[in-house]
């Protein structure tokens, strides 16, 4: 049995580019699909969020319409109803790496607002990928390796072969022109080999021991591949 980090966002908003606050937090299939496969292997999961909280879901993540009908919806809210972890996260600054087997970021907005600047979260992420444990990191949780960057911009994760959620479909959900910044973009300037899949479409990129999904459709996916791993 492995046990695995999830790391979460710790807010329920995103600060979008005139200023606004637009309600979001974790995307729940990213967390579910995962959660569920790792669970099913008898694998053990602790949540950090920076500070402890409890992670928000963005309840747009909830709908029927995301989750391929009414049937997915109800599986997914189940799952987090289930998962007695996302109440009593530990705090990410206290987070020990060599307790660990595995490290997972789950996507949603909410990555973009905390963890694209929290240093203890970019420490994690560098020691992660330098200890060789599989590292997982979906939609816009990538958002987070723009901590990992020093003080003259460079990056352990230069170079390295990764997706994120797209331009395109940030575009397609109606925020590319609200938000103060875009994902494809920052992670391109942070030296990364960014690969882009069509739109909303499964795409998983395996590059050394980073594993990283473009979308929320990438979520199950990505699980499967890490699970090869542990």
């Amino acid at each position: 049995m492995a046990k695995i980090l999830f790391v979460m966002t710790g807010v329920d908003y995103w600060t979008l580019a005139d200023g606004t606050r637009h309600p979001t937090g974790y995307w729940a299939e990213e967390f579910a699909a995962p959660y569920e496969a790792f669970i099913a292997a008898g694998h053990e999961i602790v949540v950090a969020t920076p500070g402890g909280v409890i992670p928000a879901v963005d309840r747009g993540s909830l709908v029927a319409e995301v989750n391929g009908g009414a049937e997915g919806a109800d599986k997914v809210a189940e799952i987090l109803a289930g998962a007695k972890e996302l109440n009593a996260p530990v705090k990410l600054e206290e987070v020990d790496l060599a307790d660990f087997d595995a490290v997972y970021y789950p996507g949603g907005h909410g990555p973009m607002e905390d963890l694209a600047v929290d240093a203890d979260s970019g420490k994690l992420l560098t020691a992660a990928l330098a200890s060789g444990k599989p590292l997982g990191v979906v939609c816009h949780a990538p958002a987070a390796l723009l901590a990992t960057a020093d003080a003259q911009g460079k990056s352990p994760f230069a170079g390295y072969r990764l997706t994120g959620f797209s331009n395109a479909e940030e575009t397609q959900a109606g925020l590319a022109d609200k938000a103060e910044w875009l994902l494809q973009d920052r992670l391109v300037a942070l030296g990364v080999d960014y690969r882009e899949g069509e739109p909303w479409a499964p795409h998983v990129e395996v590059d050394r021991n980073l594993y990283t999904g473009q979308n929320p459709a990438s979520s199950a996916p990505l699980a499967a591949e890490l699970l090869k791993a542990l």
